[in-house]
């Protein structure tokens, strides 16, 4: 309905007034006026080729993220759970979106400390940190990056490149696992660029997806030479390969991702 109404507010109207040759003789000292014309390309200055990007920066001022205020507000109350004992010092924060193994979209901001890999959900509205996975850097022993790619009949599809991240190669997930759309026992996460990158140079860095595995995989060769895990390899294998999401049908994450459920999102007079 927004998107209409928005259209709407952009529609040209041609004014013009039209004038008889013969009514514009000089003895006849008519009036002659012409009505302004109101097209909005002159009026408003607005372009063209500016019409998509403004319904975009509408669509993206829903999110509670831009927010004056919130994305520092957030960063400092994570801070604040870090554990420098067990995680070390914080070299740096990102905004992305994880995709889980039903591929559904959900808001994280994550944090790449000397040891650990913090994956937190945050609330945006009520400005308090839900939950918060650690990874051990020393245990992640692989990373991919790539294009989605889906199973062969499945009727699923997802544009853009991801990363996956993985900390148990040996360890496969159940059947159980699989099918539970709610587990949180995957021995890998994954990662794809949140929708407001495009916002400011300041959100185009904090989640440039590219940067964030590069100094993630630093991070954890740093921390295999460190403390290497017993059994483990140590190091960090980098794949340049397709991401796969084993989902067939997946009606209730096209649903969600349709309206980004899984952000803090302006609704109208509500908020989810």
């Amino acid at each position: 309905i927004m998107s209409v109404e928005a259209e709407a507010g952009f529609k040209a109207v041609e004014l013009g007034a039209t004038q008889d040759p013969e009514q514009d003789k000089p003895d006849a000292q008519l009036p002659v006026t012409t009505e302004k014309s109101e097209d909005p390309h002159l009026s408003s200055g607005v372009k063209p080729g500016d019409k998509i990007n403004m319904l975009e920066q509408y669509k993206l001022r829903r999110f509670f993220v831009l927010r004056p205020g919130a994305l520092d507000q957030a960063i400092e109350d994570i801070k604040s759970l870090v554990d420098k004992h067990q995680d070390g010092s914080i070299q740096s924060v990102w905004l992305m979106a994880e995709v889980d193994h039903w591929n559904n979209e959900k808001e994280r901001i994550v944090l790449i400390t000397d040891n650990s890999l913090l994956i937190c959900k945050y609330d945006f509205m009520m400005l308090n940190c839900e939950q918060m996975q650690r990874v051990p850097l020393n245990f992640i022993d692989r990373v991919c990056h790539g294009e989605f790619t889906f199973p062969q009949r499945s009727l699923m599809s997802r544009e853009g490149e991801g990363l996956r991240v993985y900390w148990d190669r040996l360890r496969e997930p159940t059947f159980t696992s699989r099918w539970n759309p709610f587990t949180t026992d995957y021995p890998f996460c994954t990662f794809t660029s949140h929708p407001v990158k495009d916002a400011s140079e300041k959100f185009a860095a904090i989640c440039e997806l590219q940067h964030f595995r590069e100094q993630l995989v630093q991070a954890a060769q740093k921390a295999h030479e460190w403390k290497p895990v017993p059994g483990k390899a140590n190091g960090v294998l980098v794949l340049n390969q397709s991401i796969l999401i084993e989902t067939y049908v997946g009606l209730m994450s096209f649903i969600g991702n349709q309206n980004k459920l899984g952000y803090c999102l302006a609704r109208g007079n509500i908020g989810f």
